[in-house]
């Protein structure tokens, strides 16, 4: 049985995003080139080996949210959109991305969602300091769990 969980993201930004910082969440988002500098999730480990068979970790950066077609566990499709809102008081950007994600990739998957709370527009804020992004659900599960990233660490299901 795969621990696969469906990542529903569902995000209004302020303009407080740089050109450099749009450039790489489009990147994560599967709709752009990598950027030459990572400022958002910098570092991306990967255990390989030398030419000596002994462990060497590399950093080998991947977009974090570019699943596109079919989902293989929750069913329907796995994508991601940013567009440009207009006439708005606060909010410069919508992001909606539907992923599938295994627990093993949370840690790394936090550090952009934690990025994406910082700047969230005012609706996203609940009463206890939270930021609510969306939802997650384990790929067998009718029911969903509300993100909510608290004091810099995401809320994942357990």
């Amino acid at each position: 049985m795969a621990d696969i969980f469906e990542l529903m993201l569902s995000v209004d930004l302020c303009d407080e995003v740089s050109e450099e910082e749009l450039a790489e969440l489009r990147w994560h988002l599967g709709l752009g080139p990598q950027p030459e500098v990572l400022r958002i999730v910098t570092d991306f480990p990967f255990v390989a080996e030398d030419e000596h068979g002994e462990p060497v970790v590399e950093n080998c950066p991947e977009p974090l949210l570019a699943q596109r077609g079919e989902a293989c566990k929750v069913q329907g499709e796995a994508v991601s959109v940013l567009a440009r809102k207009q006439d708005t008081q606060c909010a410069a950007w919508a992001l909606v991305s539907r992923q599938e994600i295994h627990p093993e990739d949370f840690e790394r998957t936090g550090e952009l969602l934690t990025w994406l709370a910082h700047r969230a527009g005012d609706p996203h804020r609940r009463p206890d300091g939270g930021v609510a992004l969306g939802w997650t659900r384990f790929h067998e599960e009718t029911e969903h769990e509300v993100l909510v990233v608290s004091d810099g660490a995401v809320g994942w299901p357990s």
